[in-house]
């Protein structure tokens, strides 16, 4: 199936590991030109801009100042912007909601929610001013399902999600479709890395982090799969709604979870 979106250019927050560097990817295998934010890049981001048209800026997505330069980058680059990614986010397991103090709660918010706010400020103008576009924001099941390890996290993905909506309401007639994807859990470092979540999921069941991921998670948290998602097919689902193809959706959320959320 042809995307139509080759020459397109996508702007992806969050672009050096996981599900950023998943979409990345998949954007530039469709011949789309991405500038890539992220705080540092890695050695597969750097890979990829030896073979595709990729350009990446280093900033702290968490900060209005990283994200404008990011914007104004891509514009400086390629004169125009047509997909907006946002994708920064991260969180550290929680033991106790009464132990996050007020700095921990605004960084939360900056990195998960505000990014997201602050990128689309700076880019919306731009897609309007080019004909329209589309807007990704990657949320989370932890929107719906707010479990206290992630109560801040989850609480940051719920106002991301009520953005999409209210974004979507405002932008459509002017031709910029924002939607929303909710993964559940994710093969990333956000659980891999040491000291991640897999770690913490792991010393609680007295087990390795590995089984964590394939077994105990999975059982947990009620995956009908049975497994994890792979960053890969989070990544095909961003790129359709980022496509032409999905011209007349907008203002949705789509889960990717393996059927972990039971409620319709």
């Amino acid at each position: 199936m042809d995307l139509e979106l080759t020459g397109k250019v996508a702007v992806v927050t969050g672009a050096s590991k996981g599900i950023g560097l998943a979409i990345t990817e998949a954007f530039l295998r469709e011949g789309v030109r991405v500038v890539a934010g992220s705080r540092s890049e890695s050695l597969e981001l750097a890979a990829l801009r030896e073979t595709y048209d990729v350009a990446f800026v280093a900033g702290d997505l968490a900060t209005s100042e990283g994200v404008n330069a990011l914007i104004q980058a891509a514009m400086e680059r390629h004169g125009r912007i047509d997909v907006l990614v946002n994708n920064v986010g991260a969180t550290e397991p929680r033991t106790d909601f009464l132990a996050i103090d007020d700095a921990q709660w605004q960084r939360g918010f900056d990195l998960n929610f505000f990014s997201a706010v602050r990128a689309s400020r700076a880019a919306l103008p731009h897609l309007i001013a080019d004909g329209g576009g589309a807007v990704v924001n990657i949320s989370s099941v932890n929107a719906r399902m707010p479990f206290p390890t992630v109560v801040d996290y989850s609480a940051a993905k719920a106002a991301l999600t009520s953005l999409t909506k209210a974004l979507s309401e405002e932008f459509a007639p002017r031709g910029v479709r924002v939607n929303a994807i909710a993964p559940g859990p994710v093969r990333t470092p956000f659980w891999t890395a040491p000291g991640g979540f897999a770690d913490a999921v792991a010393a609680g069941a007295g087990t390795t982090a590995q089984e964590a991921m394939d077994v105990v998670v999975p059982r947990q948290m009620g995956i009908a799969t049975g497994r994890f998602t792979e960053p890969q097919e989070v990544a095909d689902l961003a790129l359709f709604l980022a496509s032409p193809r999905a011209a007349n959706i907008t203002g949705a959320e789509f889960l990717i979870d393996g059927g972990q959320t039971k409620t319709t």
